[in-house]
């Protein structure tokens, strides 16, 4: 296998906002099959289109250039422009509209800048709004029905935009009770109340979006034995593949998150990650290491990789180019966010930035 092949079954972190020497001769040799951003990349509008064309020059196939852009406090562009309102508040002002006008502003933003995928719509339920588990604020719906229709809404005005969309955090990560971000939950649904309710939701969507994130969440009714699902043959590829019949790209949530670092090596992640039927291992802080990465997963059976490879090249088939970048054309666009602000919170609420608990947390959610 030639190391380019490998390696497009990465999705990694950049180091800062700009592409250094080293790291451009480090993405040269890896070429990695995606890269995703965070707020350590973004300092001006200008630098991060000049960012995300420099990393499409290193990539001798056109990578995936992906965010969490979701609205509220996962919103990686409010660094540099206004916060669009997070998915409880669309959802409590009960207008799809604003909703559908969300999801196009969303995706002419990423494309002005370049991007391709952004990692939403959150497909989670909100079984409790004041949950502490990374959630809050990120839900569409308290039901089934709800997130189908308010996610439905958001990911069919993306994707109409040009942008690519990702549904998480597969099976359903509501119920979690502690951070993976820290640590792995068990999640104790039975299979009967996930049919009901979060597979209910992934099920609908396994023909609309273009993508599946896999969490860091133990279910025993899958996995008896301590597993994450990300890393889980029953779950990504009995159950998701399978039972759901995706045909999308999937990809693991953050391997860097401590519900993985807390229980396996850097080489058994990998391997177990491709193993259980993911398309893309995502690594986003562990950067010096991707090396090391591509070479563990180069020597995998290649009967693991062959299906891999060839939903990552299906993928980005389909990708769109950038639109023309400005900052005359940024500034437009921020507007239309500002105004879909006010228009959601009033122009009182949408004066404050967000407040609310994990606003401030010392790791970025996906």
């Amino acid at each position: 296998m030639k190391h380019a092949s490998a390696g497009q079954l990465l999705l990694v972190g950049v180091r800062g906002p700009e592409l250094g020497p080293a790291e451009a001769k480090l993405l040269r040799r890896v070429q990695p099959g995606g890269f995703i951003l965070f707020g350590r990349n973004i300092k001006t509008p200008v630098q991060l289109r000049k960012l995300i064309d420099d990393l499409r020059d290193v990539s001798e196939i056109e990578p995936i250039i992906t965010i969490d852009q979701e609205g509220g406090r996962v919103s990686r562009l409010r660094l540099i422009g206004n916060e669009p309102p997070n998915a409880q508040q669309l959802r409590d002002k009960g207008d799809i509209g604003l909703i559908r006008r969300h999801g196009d502003i969303t995706g002419r933003l990423l494309r002005l800048f370049g991007f391709n995928l952004d990692l939403c719509p959150v497909l989670d339920i909100s079984f409790d709004d004041e949950a502490d588990n990374s959630l809050r604020g990120r839900c569409y719906g308290r039901t089934a029905q709800e997130v189908i229709k308010n996610a439905e809404a958001f990911n069919d005005a993306l994707r109409a935009a040009g942008i690519t969309s990702c549904g998480k955090h597969f099976p359903g990560y509501s119920a979690a009770t502690i951070d993976a971000h820290y640590d792995l939950p068990k999640i104790d649904r039975t299979r009967a109340e996930l049919d009901a309710n979060e597979l209910a939701v992934f099920a609908k969507f396994s023909s609309k979006v273009d993508s599946m994130m896999i969490c860091h969440g133990w279910y025993p009714c899958f996995e008896p034995t301590k597993t994450p699902a990300s890393l889980s043959h029953a779950i990504v590829t009995d159950l998701l593949r399978g039972e759901l019949r995706f045909n999308g790209l999937n990809m693991t949530d953050d391997l860097d998150m401590g519900a993985i670092l807390n229980e396996y090596s850097f080489p058994d992640m990998l391997r177990l990650a491709l193993a259980a039927g993911n398309d893309l291992a995502m690594i986003c802080h562990r950067i010096d290491r991707i090396g090391e990465a591509r070479d563990v997963i180069e020597k995998l059976p290649r009967q693991c990789l062959d299906a891999a490879l060839a939903s990552v090249a299906r993928f980005k088939a389909r990708l769109a180019p950038p639109t023309e970048f400005s900052e005359e054309a940024f500034r437009k666009t921020d507007a239309e966010v500002w105004d879909l602000r006010v228009e959601v919170l009033g122009e009182e609420r949408a004066a404050q930035r967000s407040t609310e608990k994990g606003s401030h947390s010392p790791v970025e959610l996906y």
